[in-house]
């Protein structure tokens, strides 16, 4: 059973997937055969904005309920720099204290899976926003991920509609498009090509540091 971790954005939530297979690959659930060897068992989601270090284990517990994953997945970002680094945290700590195995994957990727959309613009830092392009049927990265002040991106980014928390202000600078409102939810890890689903478990950014050296 895996656990699927992610607080990287204003977003906070947890996922259970299972993937006992049967006959030939094929999973039986509520009788109903499934194809592709995962089913979702269980998932909590909350907006929290903030506050992602008070709610995001005692939400895990709730999850897990007594039960005991063999794997661990967490969300990378980018997203909200203390987000990040608490569900890497808490990563990280379940996994060296069940000794089970972790990966990671990014909060981009999620949010494509999750809505079918192209393009994912994810609200960043000093007025930017994180783009990426993505391809589906396997879903992967079309570019690198990069964070652009939105009349910027508009010129990266073609596609009619555009997912995740940043949507609306990339499509107002281009002046053309839909807006998805959307952010990553652990669930939707199940709809991640393993590529996808098998990063290190260390953060993205996705922008380098405020703060500069002193000189």
């Amino acid at each position: 059973m895996l656990l699927v971790i992610d607080s990287a954005t204003a977003a906070c939530s947890a996922a259970l997937i299972d993937g006992e297979v049967l006959i030939d690959g094929e999973v039986l659930i509520d009788g109903e055969v499934l194809i592709d060897g995962e089913v979702l068992v269980d998932e909590r989601f909350e907006l929290v904005g903030r506050g992602h270090a008070e709610r995001l284990l005692p939400m895990i517990e709730d999850l897990l309920a007594g039960r005991r994953p063999s794997a661990i997945l967490v969300d990378c970002g980018p997203g909200s720099f203390t987000g990040v680094r608490v569900g890497l945290a808490a990563a990280h700590g379940l996994s060296i204290g069940w000794g089970v195995p972790l990966s990671g994957y990014s909060s981009m990727a999620a949010v494509a899976a999750g809505t079918g959309v192209q393009t994912v613009a994810l609200h960043g830092g000093h007025g930017q926003i994180f783009v990426q392009n993505f391809a589906g049927d396997p879903l992967r990265p079309l570019d690198a991920l990069q964070s652009l002040l939105p009349e910027d991106a508009a010129a990266t980014c073609s596609a009619h509609r555009v997912a995740g928390s940043g949507a609306e202000a990339l499509v107002n600078a281009r002046g053309h498009g839909e807006a998805l409102d959307a952010l990553p939810r652990a669930a939707d890890a199940l709809l991640l090509p393993q590529a996808l689903r098998s990063l290190p478990a260390r953060p993205i950014y996705g922008r380098g540091a405020d703060a500069k050296p002193m000189v």
